[in-house]
């Protein structure tokens, strides 16, 4: 939940009464553009959950998306040390550059980053079951569906390592990473819960003579 009045009251405006906006993917954490905000279009993000922004050319609010249909659908909203700077994570509906492209820094999503944005969509899945979805079916079969389909992909992928295309591998341990997501959101486990026990492992490791 965004703290709207707290937030509003905490950010300090420069002279010209803007403050620069980092726009952040909340899946991917790449950066997608750095605007402007004045309290106005700030207060207009807040109570709309897309992102508004102060155009310094035009002299005019714009809200970003309108007309291209590349929506920001904002996530949490936070002020830097300073209370002077803000982070806007979002969702996006498309690209952020005007050019078409993905971010206006010329990034592309990560590897790790796009398993987290493909974690979120099982998760937004098993919240709204759309009807033909692969994974809503999963979700009403139950646990023991998947985890049966855990171990058949499991059992395709060590068959997939033993034969020499590389790219039947791909396959199906793309398989067998996916029905593993669908189980660890049936589960209540996030990826972060996964990277935690691995570095706790890996500090415990490093720590030993």
């Amino acid at each position: 939940m965004i703290r709207r009045r707290e937030l509003l009251e905490e950010i300090r405006f420069g002279p010209e009464g803007l403050a620069p906006a980092i726009v952040q993917d909340a899946s991917t954490r790449e950066v997608l553009m750095l605007a402007y905000m004045n309290r106005e279009s700030l207060e207009l993000t807040l109570e709309r959950g897309e992102t508004y922004f102060y155009s310094r050319s035009r002299g005019e609010i714009w809200h970003k998306g309108e007309t291209s249909g590349n929506l920001q659908s904002v996530r949490s909203v936070r002020g830097d040390c300073d209370s002077d700077t803000l982070l806007i994570e979002v969702d996006p509906a498309g690209p952020a550059c005007h050019r078409g492209t993905y971010s206006c820094f010329g990034v592309e999503p990560t590897a790790e980053g796009f398993l987290r944005k493909l974690y979120r969509l099982i998760e937004a899945r098993k919240e709204s079951r759309p009807e033909g979805s692969y994974t809503t079916y999963l979700f009403a079969s139950g646990l023991d569906k998947i985890m049966k389909k855990i171990g058949e992909e499991a059992a395709e992928t060590i068959i997939a390592a033993k034969n020499p295309s590389a790219d039947e591998l791909v396959a199906e341990a793309s398989d067998m990473v996916y029905h593993l997501l669908v189980l660890l959101v049936e589960r209540g486990v996030s990826l972060e819960d996964i990277a935690r026990e691995l570095e706790n492992r890996h500090a415990a490791k490093s720590g030993t003579s």
